[in-house]
């Protein structure tokens, strides 16, 4: 499944984010990210060994730091691909309210604009999803 973290209904928790970011790898994959790769291209970029990278992956999109495209191929073998999908992330603590209640994290992304692929990618992928 392709996963764009600008779909996402839902945000993911502040301890999915923050321990996504406290990983040294998954730190170094985000870095490696100046351009969308396959897990193989990371994997030889980052001297992260597949499978670590696949997690690693995982983590990061669970984390919505990353999001995952899909290329279509005539010959049918599609490749996924992965980017960064923020400009920042900003942890916060709110305010103490009235009541006393506990103050809470949160956690707040900046997202670059979509070009005009991503739109169409986006747009590809719902109607696979249909058929």
């Amino acid at each position: 499944m392709v996963r764009d973290p600008s779909r996402e209904e839902a945000p993911p928790s502040v301890d999915t984010v923050l321990n996504a970011l406290a990983d040294d790898d998954a730190r170094r994959i985000v870095s490696a990210l100046s351009e969308p790769k396959t897990a193989s291209d990371i994997s030889e970029e980052c001297d992260i060994p597949l499978s670590t990278t696949y997690r690693k992956l995982e983590l990061l999109t669970e984390a919505s730091l990353l999001s995952e495209s899909t290329d279509i191929r005539r010959d049918g073998q599609h490749t996924t691909r992965y980017s960064v999908s923020f400009e920042t992330v900003t942890v916060s603590i709110d305010e103490e309210d009235d009541e006393g209640d506990a103050r809470e994290f949160d956690i707040e992304f900046t997202r670059p604009e979509r070009t005009r692929d991503e739109r169409l990618a986006d747009l590809w992928s719902e109607l696979r999803e249909e058929t």
